[in-house]
């Protein structure tokens, strides 16, 4: 293998050793199967392709200063997945056996796991897949799940800093399904046309409100939000964004540092009244948001004037991490070693 610069990775897909594999058939799970073979032979007619019978997951691998490997709250991937299965009529796997492979595959590509030092992470991806070969609207009777991992930097360039977004009115996704259960194993397809719409005008990711009255704060990309003013951390109320693992942490941890914490509707309007504002997710943590323009007003809603992130961002950001690397005591038993 080639030396790898640990500390200059981007956030993209870089092939390991192995991934894990468990096929559904006959109403049944079956074994685990380790392959290194990164290509999947699947029918031109599977479910996946022509009826979105397709879920995925996001968490990280952590090599931690003490020497051991850590990972965070799987069980809420694996419950977030979970829900997901329901709403796409998939098989739903059981947390034991998601958990077990999420270690089986972190132990066997160990040597892509950064160092603590280059800040960059090993990125598990879980994925689901309808794989029988038909044409008719049901639901597939043979599934694939698969698990790989890739290191990976930070999520946006240079990590926790302030990023300017804009809100793209015009490119907002359609609005999902009644329960958000598409939403919630993540399908991001309807956001790429707002995400390179965003890119190309100099913003580091697009910012959607609500789909049905364009009234309410919804999320940033593939992000979740979060506003500070008053000691309060405040974070929308919607069934149509992504139920972000990291945004419940930092709710918990809002607590523990003695802000009160709101999870409701946050009318566009109230951005001018947040001190910060920041988006979160597996990828990017927390990424401080600079500012929020919206292009049909012409107004621009201004959180970091001499962009730094805040105070409370800061501590929150920092209380997080610590606990995903070991540094801080894991008070709520998040983590989970991997790697001794």
């Amino acid at each position: 293998m080639k030396e790898i610069d640990w500390q200059n990775l981007s956030f993209g897909y870089m092939p390991t050793d192995y991934n894990v594999r468990c096929y559904y058939r006959d109403g049944k799970w079956g074994e685990i199967e380790v392959t290194s073979d990164t290509s999947i032979n699947l029918s031109i007619a599977a479910t996946c392709l022509h009826y979105g019978q397709e879920a995925f997951e996001g968490l990280k691998a952590y090599r931690c200063p003490d020497g051991k490997v850590r990972i965070f709250r799987p069980e809420e991937n694996a419950a977030r997945l979970q829900a997901t299965c329901r709403g796409l009529v998939m098989p739903e796997l059981s947390t034991e056996r998601f958990i077990e492979m999420v270690k089986k595959v972190v132990r066997m590509n160990e040597r892509f796991i950064p160092p603590y030092e280059s800040g960059a992470t090993l990125y598990i991806r879980p994925l689901l897949i309808g794989t029988t070969a038909q044409v008719g609207v049901h639901p597939a009777s043979e599934y694939l799940f698969i698990i790989f991992v890739t290191p990976v930097g930070p999520y946006f360039k240079g990590g926790f800093a302030t990023n300017p977004y804009v809100i793209t009115r015009d490119y907002d996704r359609s609005a999902p399904l009644g329960t958000g259960c598409y939403k919630v194993g993540g399908n991001y397809a309807a956001s790429l046309r707002a995400n390179k719409w965003a890119h190309e005008q100099g913003y580091s990711c697009e910012f959607y409100l609500d789909a049905k009255e364009k009234k309410y704060i919804d999320e940033c990309g593939a992000a979740n939000f979060f506003g500070i003013k008053d000691n309060t951390y405040i974070t929308p109320l919607s069934h149509s964004i992504l139920p972000s693992v990291t945004n419940m942490s930092l709710m918990q941890l809002a607590e523990d540092l003695g802000l009160k914490v709101e999870r409701r509707q946050i009318p566009l309007e109230e951005l001018s009244t947040f001190e910060e504002a920041g988006a979160c997710g597996t990828a990017a943590v927390i990424s401080p948001i600079e500012r929020i323009d919206d292009p049909m007003t012409g107004h621009s809603y201004v959180f970091a004037k001499d962009g730094k992130p805040g105070p409370i961002s800061s501590k929150l950001y920092h209380k997080l991490v610590n606990i995903q690397y070991g540094i801080d005591p894991d008070l709520h038993g998040w983590t989970k070693v991997v790697i001794e």
